[in-house]
């Protein structure tokens, strides 16, 4: 039975909930399920691995999460704010790294308006790099004016589509406001990327499973899937960890029903186990988003603790990045890494039939 669910997700890209919920649930079924995936990613976006250049420029955030180390209410984090300059420099040294993109994430920090982060995206723009925002939550808008600044991708995570769970973890915000932001992402011509904290309490087998049926409803474009790493100065600091092999069941999963997304492998997993980032990526992740940042500001982006290379240099990021790539025999894709999309796979389909969607 696991055999044929495994076999229809590969050939047809799709499955129904139920048969979401069952290969999430089985342990045994995770080795399959990565090889599936990989065998995936390899047909439709080969094997190179797009490299993203993270910056992180404020740590000021107006949301009070009750998973994450910037939310408003932490006392204990020292907080910061990059200026118009230290951005830019960052950028021209990603771009001399040999970087195509970079991500401008930050959490919600109103200082940054609109004639504010339009000069940043003209500057960046005029590098020749793709650019990449994740700046939370805005208006249409203001969508519309990063957009025309020069903004490619927008990443604005869901972390879980059960709209109770997600209200009652983040206290004053609205999971309707949150989906609207998505829709008009996409109406604006962003890619747009989302993704899911895997392992929020309350969080079931079968929520995970419908966050998979809407990221192929809404066609996302980019998903990236992290476990949840408790943070000691949150209200969910004595929760208990996501568990990684779930985390990896579910990218497989996402891989084998929207083949043509780019996926990361995100530094939670390198965190939460060593040599995290290769199992990911062999399992149908085909990025990765070195760290950029200079300086004390990675160790103050304290979005959780033990968080990996917060010492190292951009430059030992960059090049510890290539020799684990090579070392797996795959290679670092040109380009800037926009989604390419294939004849053979049919845009924006919802799997018709499926309860869930």
């Amino acid at each position: 039975m696991l055999e044929k669910l495994m076999e229809q997700a590969e050939k047809e890209h799709r499955l129904d909930k139920d048969s979401l919920v069952r290969l999430l649930g089985e342990p045994e079924a995770e080795e399959a399920l990565a090889a599936a995936a990989d065998r995936v990613r390899k047909k439709f976006v080969g094997d190179g691995i797009h490299l993203r250049g993270l910056i992180e420029f404020s740590n000021i955030c107006r949301r009070n999460c009750m998973y994450c180390g910037l939310r408003r209410d932490n006392g204990k984090l020292e907080r910061y704010r990059l200026t118009e300059e230290e951005i830019l420099a960052m950028a021209e040294q990603a771009k001399e790294y040999g970087y195509k993109t970079v991500v401008l994430q930050s959490g919600e920090d109103a200082y940054f308006d609109v004639p504010r982060l339009t000069r940043i995206l003209r500057a960046v723009r005029n590098l020749d790099l793709a650019i990449t925002l994740s700046i939370g939550e805005r208006s249409y808008e203001e969508y519309k004016a990063f957009r025309e600044a020069g903004a490619d991708r927008f990443l604005l995570r869901l972390e879980t589509t059960d709209a109770a769970l997600y209200e009652a973890l983040d206290p004053g915000m609205s999971y309707e406001n949150r989906v609207r932001c998505l829709r008009d992402l996409k109406d604006l011509g962003y890619e747009v990327g989302t993704g899911t904290l895997v392992g929020l309490p309350g969080q079931s087998l079968a929520s995970i499973a419908e966050d998979i049926l809407f990221y192929k409803k809404i066609d996302a474009d980019m998903l990236g899937i992290g476990p949840l790493i408790p943070n000691g100065d949150t209200p969910l600091g004595g929760a208990a960890p996501g568990d990684f092999h779930l985390t990896r069941r579910m990218v497989s999963l996402l891989r084998l029903l929207l083949p043509e997304a780019n996926i990361p492998a995100t530094t939670a997993v390198e965190t939460m186990v060593r040599g995290g980032r290769e199992i990911i990526l062999a399992s149908g992740a085909n990025v990765v988003m070195p760290n950029v940042t200079e300086g004390e500001y990675r160790r103050k982006y304290a979005l959780y603790p033990g968080k990996v290379c917060v010492r190292d240099t951009p430059a030992d990021c960059r090049g510890c990045m290539e020799r684990r790539i090579q070392a797996m025999g795959r290679y670092i894709a040109e380009g800037k890494g926009f989604r390419i999309r294939r004849k053979d796979h049919v845009r924006g389909e919802i799997c018709q039939g499926d309860p869930a969607v």
